[in-house]
Formats: C-alpha cells, sequence, structure tokens
C-alpha cells in the first residue's frame, strides 16, 4: 500500500482558498455579515478545525510561521480573521 500523506497548506492564502471551498455559502454569508469583534465565536469550532486538521500542533510549522505567530490558538484567529477579510471583500458594495 503506498504511503499517501496529504500536503498541508503552507500559507493563510492557501488556507483562505480552501476554507472558501469547503464552508458552505450560508456559512459564509453569516461569517461575513460578522463584526470584527465577533470573530472571537469562531474559535471553538472554525478555529478548532483549523488548529486540528492543518498541523497548526504539529507538522506544519510553515503555515504557523506564515500567520506570524508562535501558538496555534493565535494563528487560528489570524487565519480566521484573513478568511473573514476575503469573504467580506466579496460582499456586494453599497454607495
Amino acid at each position: 500500500m503506498a504511503n499517501s500523506k496529504v500536503e498541508l497548506p503552507a500559507t493563510v492564502d492557501a488556507v483562505v482558498r480552501l476554507l472558501i471551498g469547503l464552508v458552505p455559502e450560508a456559512e459564509q454569508a453569516r461569517i461575513a455579515y460578522m463584526r470584527e469583534d465577533e470573530l472571537v465565536t469562531l474559535e471553538i469550532g472554525l478555529g478548532m478545525w483549523t488548529r486540528n486538521n492543518l498541523g497548526l500542533w504539529n507538522g506544519n510549522a510553515a503555515l504557523l510561521d506564515a500567520t506570524g505567530e508562535a501558538h496555534a490558538d493565535d494563528a487560528s484567529g489570524v487565519i480566521i480573521r484573513a478568511f473573514w477579510l476575503a469573504l467580506r471583500a466579496e460582499l456586494p458594495k453599497v454607495h
């Protein structure tokens, strides 16, 4: 049996693209309309998934470094904020 090791994303931008493909559109819309101070509520669900599945606790030093943070909890916060900013950039502009 071949060893099929999954390559983890090494940049915040790569994680944002991954999340855009994984998170349902309705949830993306909910996140996009959150206030920045509400993002902390995503740490239990989305943050935990990010830390556990993208190697922030161990094995993905490149991604941890890319966030500019030394701790997985802080790194997932950087990722969540980047995801939120990307979603907000896609919102319709009202003039």
